[in-house]
């Protein structure tokens, strides 16, 4: 969501890498606070670098179960503490693994440009250290 600074009217977008400060903190409390969790990582515009005010951002959770539900696992994933909107795909490995056989193009895509939101050293840039 846009932020209204304290010295003007002008309302900013947050910066990518105030995004993605934030989305790794939910992470890692949320891989602290859930045992199932096994990866979380942000996609998209934000991942690939190309982010842009009125951005959101895309997240992957892959756990070991869930509840079978979409809104169960919305409102048990929901990215919390992020200041812009998000979008959500929470899959088990089976399911992660069935879609990968289904449509190849959207995992091979986001297996490129993925960010590891729960590692302590995950890089703000696709492929760079």
């Amino acid at each position: 969501m846009p932020v209204r600074s304290l010295t003007s009217a002008v309302l900013r977008w947050p910066a990518r890498e105030e995004v993605l400060a934030c989305a790794r903190r939910w992470a890692r409390a949320l891989g602290r606070r859930d045992p199932v969790v096994e990866e979380v990582w942000c996609v998209g515009s934000c991942a690939r670098g190309d982010w842009g005010v009125g951005s959101d951002l895309d997240v992957v959770v892959i756990v070991g179960q869930a509840p079978p539900s979409p809104v169960e696992r919305r409102a048990r994933y929901e990215p919390e503490g992020v200041p812009v909107p998000a979008d959500l795909w929470v899959y088990t490995r089976e399911e992660w693994e069935r879609l990968a056989r289904r449509s190849p193009h959207v995992t091979r895509r986001w297996e490129a440009e993925k960010l590891d939101l729960l590692s302590e050293g995950a890089s703000p840039t696709p492929g760079r250290d």
